[in-house]
């Protein structure tokens, strides 16, 4: 599909939209499938739509194996990430020696509150400092310790924009038997995925921003050697074996990743999310990433003497997070403010984010904003 095309595909707002790390833009094929496979089935079948809309979860997973290079019976819908964190944890088998839940201090919060709430059945939780690259593999070594009994990655850092090294910090883990969980909310639509390279146990996401599948479709991918050993605590009729039995007195876990699905589901969020899975799978990862680290290098290296350090791009994901000197920001923000961009930043860092739905006359434009700043 050529790059050119790729802008009528999607609904994307007046301006210049650069908030892919936050909310991708709505696809034209997700709209058609929510009506499609949801809301015209409901219209006329009512309650009889109910086989049809759980053939949208199987489809659903399927095409987000393809992107992840796993098949989908080994992934399981999720309302968000925190959730399937939450599951995870709680399904593991807890010993009062190994309890502790090791994770860098720059991971997305939520995960974080959700280790500490986990203290209450006695997990202990620890932090990698933030003074540490999430990619110094020595000090991850330093700190996964025999009491390691989970150790959260966050593949790309959403604050910073860092690539973790998965594989290594992977391998350090399984040196001492703790369990690697990774978070690619920020990483996944735009970094290429082979969760099965990585050799972990479970990997957690959502296809809200670069997937531009909306809120509400998370997601959780497990080993599927592992599915059998795990005994999730938060259940319901669609965890069991078969859902439809109806005995009160008899539950028996799904044999594969749907035993950490629980309680009747959410189908609307899944059925526009599997438009733009489809989407994304018809561009191509691959595609998206390659015109990102295209348009990203230009606009890097227009801003690069205006920034306060150094940015390696090829230890980064797809988003640039630029800690500009405190009168360039100024300047640039207002800029951006002229051009309808839409943007946001966190402390002193700015973020943009260049999606297969922006044009290189959009980068030129940045860059241009960039290079007055600097005479």
């Amino acid at each position: 599909m050529k790059l050119h095309t790729t802008e009528s595909l999607f609904n994307v707002p007046q301006g210049m939209y650069l908030l892919s790390h936050s909310v991708g833009c709505l696809p034209k094929l997700a709209e058609q499938k929510l009506h499609e496979r949801y809301l015209s089935q409901w219209q006329q079948q009512g309650g009889d739509a109910w086989p049809l809309w759980l053939g949208i979860i199987d489809d659903f997973c399927e095409e987000l194996g393809k992107i992840i290079g796993a098949d989908g019976k080994d992934i399981c819908a999720q309302s968000n990430v925190s959730s399937g964190f939450t599951k995870y944890l709680q399904a593991l088998p807890l010993k009062p020696h190994k309890n502790v839940i090791l994770m860098h201090a720059s991971a997305f919060p939520s995960l974080g509150f959700v280790a500490q709430a986990l203290k209450q059945v006695g997990y202990e939780f620890e932090l990698i400092a933030e003074q540490h690259s999430p990619r110094d593999l020595q000090q991850w070594q330093s700190q996964i310790s025999d009491r390691t009994a989970v150790v959260l990655i966050t593949h790309v850092h959403s604050n910073t924009g860092v690539l973790s090294p998965v594989t290594e910090i992977a391998a350090l883990a399984r040196t001492k038997q703790a369990k690697v969980i990774v978070d690619v909310a920020q990483s996944i639509g735009v970094v290429p995925l082979d969760v099965g390279r990585w050799q972990v146990d479970c990997v957690v996401g959502s296809c809200v921003k670069w997937l531009c599948g909306g809120p509400g479709a998370g997601f959780m991918w497990l080993e599927p050697s592992q599915i059998n050993e795990l005994k999730p605590v938060d259940v319901g009729w669609f965890s069991h074996e078969n859902p439809f039995e109806f005995d009160i007195e008899h539950f028996v876990y799904a044999n594969n990743a749907k035993r950490f699905w629980g309680g009747t589901p959410s189908i609307a969020p899944y059925a526009m999310a599997l438009g733009s899975l489809q989407q994304i799978n018809q561009i191509g990862v691959a595609q998206i990433a390659e015109h990102n680290r295209q348009l990203r290098q230009h606009v890097y290296h227009a801003a690069e003497p205006l920034l306060l350090s150094l940015h390696n791009l090829e230890q980064q994901g797809g988003t640039l997070c630029l800690d500009f000197e405190p009168a360039a920001l100024q300047a640039f923000v207002e800029d951006l403010k002229s051009l309808g961009a839409y943007y946001d930043q966190r402390a002193a860092i700015l973020r943009l984010s260049l999606h297969i739905y922006n044009t290189k006359p959009q980068a030129e434009q940045l860059v241009e904003c960039l290079r007055k700043l600097r005479l």
